[in-house]
């Protein structure tokens, strides 16, 4: 699927080109595709070397914080939950403390570091499974947990935007929470009415209050926030959290006796590596899209939208962000490039920019999660994993656009 959508970027780009070139004349449509590409395919190498420092910053304290034991800790705290919510894993089988490793992963943003676990996690429930070629309502399950993307510390959204330039790239972390926060809540609930899971369980109950109600209470709080209060209170937040928890690791890990330096080195190591792996796709997939931008494609789709939003008498700025909601379900590099390109073309700390990120942030990729990890099982038979996908997908992106209009006005 993803071969296609990038070679649609060309064919539509080449189309719209040559619809210039012959309907206004316009000769320099192609001056500014090949300028383009050029632009992209240097912006893509600038990206990649900039995140090689903070990629393994992150990396490195992680590894710190598993040294320490911590994020066992934090499976642990997890796994009482899970063995509710799919009732047909035993409780004390592998499969658990895989699924609990893979969200702590997750919830800490190593996407990375989470696919090598997700695939484990797949592979054990796969040997409870009845018909290895159809996803059970446990599989299901987890899949729209990792495709909501369960996020409490969205680094790559903050890594990119530090390397764009803004001045403090934790300013988007309470939208981003809380549209994840939507995002997560619609893919569990649709799935457990699906699968007719028991929630009014004690323990289920108990998980679900202690986050709804340190939720509301957050709510709460920011509805008594002006606009400008808002976004520098967001940035207090994440950036307290983030700070606390490479302090926390740090210092938990040096109580257990654990070389913290020569941890964080070994953790840091894997930076380069991350960092290097995705020039790749990154130039690929921006590259697309500048040609595609400088076509006028993008600009024609753009002025479509718009007119129909304008029609009804509604903002139209989040229609500058929509290339990257639509792309988000399909392809994470897509979408990770096209919100590259909005903050390139307006600003890092634009409203559309600052959008933008939130919808990176809110959910994950549907259509690649499904590929990779029922895939990896040799399931072809997918039941409702799909719909309720891409229903948390909507969820999260619906989301992230009013969030945006609360918090940055």
């Amino acid at each position: 699927m993803l071969h296609r959508i990038w070679l649609s970027f060309f064919l539509l780009a080449g189309l719209s080109a040559l619809y210039q070139w012959l309907g206004t004349g316009d000769s320099e449509v192609f001056q500014r595709m090949v300028a383009a590409a050029f632009e992209m395919a240097g912006l893509s190498v600038e990206l990649a070397i900039g995140l090689i420092g903070l990629m393994s910053l992150w990396l490195g304290i992680v590894a710190v914080g598993q040294a320490a034991g911590l994020i066992d800790k934090l499976a642990q705290l997890l796994a009482p939950l899970f063995t509710r919510l799919m009732p047909e894993v035993p409780a004390g089988h592998p499969a658990v403390s895989s699924i609990t490793l893979n969200l702590s992963a997750n919830v800490l943003g190593l996407d990375n570091a989470a696919t090598p676990l997700g695939l484990k996690a797949m592979k054990d429930l796969q040997e409870l499974n009845p018909k290895p070629d159809t996803a059970s309502n446990a599989q299901i399950l987890f899949l729209v947990l990792n495709t909501s993307s369960v996020t409490l510390f969205p680094m790559s959204v903050l890594l990119y935007r530090a390397q764009l330039g803004a001045p403090d790239p934790a300013s988007v972390f309470l939208p981003i929470l809380l549209a994840t926060t939507c995002s997560t809540l619609v893919g569990l609930l649709l799935t457990a009415h699906v699968q007719k899971l028991k929630l009014a369980d004690r323990v289920v109950l108990t998980y679900f209050g202690v986050a709804g109600a340190c939720l509301l209470a957050l709510m709460a709080f920011l509805g008594t926030l002006t606009a400008a209060e808002l976004q520098r209170q967001s940035s207090l937040i994440g950036n307290l959290l983030i700070f606390s928890l490479i302090v926390g690791f740090l210092w938990v890990a040096h109580r257990r006796a654990v070389n913290v330096y020569e941890c964080f080195v070994d953790g840091a190591k894997q930076g380069f590596k991350v960092a290097v792996d995705i020039i790749p796709f990154l130039l690929a997939m921006l590259v697309a899209i500048g040609i595609f931008r400088a076509s006028g494609a993008l600009d024609l789709l753009m002025e479509a939208v718009r007119a129909l939003v304008n029609l009804v008498g509604g903002d139209t700025r989040w229609v500058d962000t929509l290339p990257t909601a639509l792309m988000k379900p399909l392809s994470g590099s897509g979408s990770r490039a096209l919100m590259v390109d909005t903050m390139n073309t307006h600003g890092v700390d634009s409203f559309q920019g600052l959008l933008a990120a939130t919808i990176q942030g809110s959910t994950e990729t549907t259509f690649y999660v499904l590929a990779v990890y029922f895939g990896s099982v040799g399931i072809r038979h997918g039941r409702h994993a799909v719909s309720c996908g891409l229903a948390a997908d909507a969820a999260g992106i619906t989301a992230a656009i009013f969030l945006a209009y609360w918090f940055y006005g």
